[in-house]
């Protein structure tokens, strides 16, 4: 068969500039970031829409896709038709100061409540002195304490009249009372009392008895009077405050007479205020003193229970709260109670409570990083006991780890209706399905970003467009349909095919960026296909430093690399090295050896470990595919071993399959390859050569190399028929190629490889399986025969010697003794 080199317009796929005339008169385009991925946002509309059950979203896609950006944007678009979410408040708890009440209220409603009730406060602080000064209520007063007063003088001066008459004095000292005898309206001394008869001073000590009764009795019904004017001026306080609050208490139950918690709330305060009253007057006589504004006054520490705490307010909020957490730690996600410190102990209030991302976007949309997400201690667990329990419930970490000493809260817990939108890589999404049940019930929708379209004239088109509406959001200079052109085949070659192209909006954006500034240090007016392939070569050159090493390696003869002659079982296959989001062609040796066995094929890079499972599945390939074409009816009487010279790292994939098996079948037949020539392709059992990835690095990795030495118009590389339509060369290797001077060969099986590789013709086997014995074939199933033989003739050597050790010996002949140091069988 005569295999001809693929033409120059097969190696490259120009965009027409046909298909970018709508763009052309349009002139302007909208952003199309969604452009390619309407699977994706499909998913993202329906995990919407089935808000709740563990419908939420788990967004996958590699890296530059754009998926933050256009989550963010559809989902805003969706969150401005939802109603807006509520607030969410903390009040105290009057019953039980360290569990404090949940408030959810509707959007605004935190605000106005927060202001009225420190409105309230600021009114009270300067109209509860008020109180206490007016002439009124101290006239009121001090007609109550009189009251008593007058009651205290006249119960006494009878107490008094009564002693008297016994002959006992009564008098108020400053320590208490002091009670004794009288004689002639004086007391006497203990020393005239003694001189007194015994009748009359045990008639004295009776009466003295008695009044001290009485007195008890006097003190005890004052004591009560206190007691009952303590009342009454405490009813004459309440009396007074309620003139001034009930008008505002029965205002605000007014303002909030549908929400019953607040109705609570505020029966509570006005309870509360009565309660400490004291409380405020003192801190409104000092603020008049001192001169201090009351609205400062209401943040001291013994006003916080009248207060609101409010962790979200969605007032001014237009439609349903979107959140992107970037740090989703547990207490960015749940929130965290705050402590102060007091004469060295830490304490807190329902004042310290503070909101975290789900609480934000409760009633909307949370979106996470999954990555982030999974890395950080405690969040992932945090997320899933949240939504499988639909509340959220504010604990310290370390009150869940049971580390916590300091004084803390109970917070009641809040409602959550919330979507939770992860977007993270594909292979994690997997993983979290097959090591955690949860996060099959958690996330049940799967929204999986396409990373390449199909280039057809629509899409191209459509791909203008996005050019075009990136550049004028970027503000960068117009771009030129060539210059366009140039970046849509780019765009091909960064999908590694010509048939696509790729989604990666963030290489795309800077693509245009690059070339804008060489553009404006050219100052020149719009954007030119030679900027854009400027800004692809710089990009090149800036990362090709390690590529270029390796390149002189090859030069100097360290790395070896045949590009001239023939050599029997050597070869230069192809490899990919990828660094970071660049990647390089790398031609390498690969040598093979074939010698007399039982059919063991010895894959050198498996055995020393650097071999890969898909580099080792390959070479079992070869081993299967020998045995089948050249001795299916007999045994394979080979033994053989490949490897890649210099490689000193891993090695995977079975790109390089094809490469082995024509250095094999060389080994075998002993027919030279030609150095020339590089080959990359899969081979299968049956001999067909499969496509390969990275085909456009490996052709370019050994031009390169090849045009160093100089090219001499039989250098090329033979790929695999089906990777043709994946070709989007270099404009270097394009023009060699054009020029005669190297060439790309597309195989679609073995034997038309070795065809190239050998000059020979490969063979076609008759109706027996024998192959023409001048083929390439032909040596190779006769050099498998002759290796048969020779295992046959040694196989009977052997036989035929251990017959010969088992027969009988010969007899004895007359007189011959048997010889001791033999043994006999």
């Amino acid at each position: 068969m005569n295999l001809d080199p693929l033409a120059p317009e097969q190696l490259y796929q120009h965009c027409p500039l046909e298909w970018l005339e709508l763009q052309a008169e349009v002139g302007e385009a909208d952003d199309s970031r969604h452009f390619g991925q309407e699977r994706a946002l499909e998913a993202l509309e329906f995990a919407l829409d089935m808000s709740g059950n563990g419908y939420n979203l788990y967004v996958a896609g590699s890296v530059g896709l754009g998926k933050h950006a256009l989550v963010m944007k559809r989902i805003g678009a969706w969150a401005q038709k939802q109603d807006a979410a509520a607030d969410l408040c903390y009040i105290h708890n009057f019953d039980a100061e360290h569990k404090p009440h949940a408030l959810v209220l509707p959007p605004g409603t935190a605000r106005e409540l927060k202001r009225d009730t420190e409105d309230l406060l600021e009114h009270l602080l300067t109209a509860i002195p008020d109180i206490f000064k007016s002439d009124e209520y101290r006239a009121r007063r001090d007609e109550l304490k009189q009251q008593l007063e007058d009651r205290e003088e006249q119960t006494f001066a009878e107490l008094v009249e009564r002693a008297k008459e016994l002959g006992i004095g009564v008098v108020r000292t400053p320590s208490g009372y002091t009670i004794g005898p009288l004689v002639d309206g004086e007391f006497i001394s203990p020393k005239k009392f003694s001189e007194l008869p015994e009748e009359e001073q045990q008639r004295l000590k009776e009466n003295i008895e008695k009044v001290n009764v009485d007195l008890k009795e006097t003190l005890g019904r004052a004591l009560r009077w206190h007691e009952k004017l303590a009342k009454d001026l405490k009813r004459l306080i309440r009396e007074y405050l309620h003139l001034t609050l009930d008008e505002r208490i029965d205002w605000l139950r007014r303002r909030y007479q549908n929400l019953d918690q607040v109705q609570a709330f505020i029966e509570n305060i006005k309870h509360g205020v009565i309660e400490n009253a004291d409380d405020f007057r003192a801190a409104g006589e000092q603020a008049q003193k001192e001169g201090i504004v009351p609205r400062k006054l209401i943040r001291a520490r013994e006003f916080n229970r009248f207060r609101v705490n409010i962790l979200v307010d969605n007032g001014d909020a237009e439609g349903a709260p979107v959140i992107y957490e970037d740090n989703p730690i547990y207490t960015n996600l749940l929130g965290r109670i705050e402590h102060e410190s007091q004469m060295g102990t830490l304490t807190t209030n329902f004042k310290l409570i503070k909101g975290g991302a789900l609480h934000r976007a409760n009633g909307g949309c949370l979106i996470l990083d999954a990555h982030r997400l999974l890395m950080t201690p405690f969040a992932w667990e945090t997320l899933k006991r949240a939504l499988h329990s639909r509340e959220l419930k504010v604990q310290p970490l370390e009150m869940q780890m049971g580390l916590l000493s300091t004084i803390t809260l109970e917070p009641e817990p809040i409602p959550l209706n919330v979507n939770v939108v992860l977007i993270g890589e594909r292979w994690l999404y997997y993983l979290l399905k097959a090591h955690d049940p949860e996060a099959k019930q958690l996330f049940k929708v799967y929204a999986d970003f396409a990373e390449d379209i199909d280039r057809e004239r629509e899409s191209v088109a459509a791909y203008a467009q996005l050019i075009f509406g990136l550049a004028r959001g970027e503000k960068l200079r117009p771009f030129s349909q060539n210059a366009v052109a140039r970046v849509v085949e780019q765009a091909a070659r960064l999908a590694g095919d010509a048939k696509k192209l790729s989604l990666h909006g963030e290489r795309l954006a800077d693509l245009l960026r690059e070339a804008d500034y060489w553009c404006r240090r050219e100052e020149a007016e719009q954007v030119e296909r030679l900027h854009v392939q400027r800004a692809i070569d710089q990009r090149e050159y800036r990362q090709r430093q390690w590529q270029e090493r390796l390149q002189e390696s090859i030069e100097r003869d360290i790395l070896m690399i045949d590009t001239e002659g023939s050599q029997v079982a050597q070869i230069n296959g192809l490899s990919v090295i990828q660094l970071g989001d660049s990647a390089f062609g790398r031609p390498s040796r690969i040598t093979a050896t074939a010698r007399l066995g039982s059919g063991k094929m010895v894959d050198i890079e498996r055995e020393s470990e650097l071999g890969g499972p898909l580099h080792s599945k390959g070479v079992m390939i070869l081993s299967a595919f020998l045995a089948n074409r050249y001795a299916p009816s007999q045994p394979f009487s080979l033994s053989a071993s490949l490897v890649f010279e210099q490689s000193y790292g891993p090695v995977d994939g079975d790109s390089a399959s094809l490469a082995e098996l024509c250095a094999l079948l060389s080994a075998i037949a002993q027919v030279p390859l030609r150095q020339r020539l590089a080959v990359t392709g899969s081979v299968n059992q049956l001999g067909q050569v499969q496509a390969v990835g990275g085909v456009n690095e490996k052709i370019e990795g050994f031009f390169e190399v090849c045009q160093a030495r100089g090219l001499s118009g039989e250098h090329g590389v033979i790929i695999p028929a089906a990777n043709i339509q994946h070709l989007m060369l270099k404009e270097a290797v394009v023009q060699a190629v054009r020029e005669q001077k190297f060439a790309v060969y597309a195989v679609a099986s073995v034997d038309e490889a070795i065809e190239l590789l050998t000059g020979l013709e490969a063979g076609m086997a008759d109706e027996r399986g024998e192959y023409p014995e001048s083929s390439f074939n032909g040596k190779v199933q006769r050099r498998l025969g002759e290796l048969e033989e020779s295992r046959s003739q040694l196989l009977r050597s052997e036989l035929q010697g251990l017959e010969s050790e088992s027969a009988p010996s010969a007899p004895l002949k007359d007189g011959q003794a048997d010889n001791p140091g033999r043994d006999r069988y």
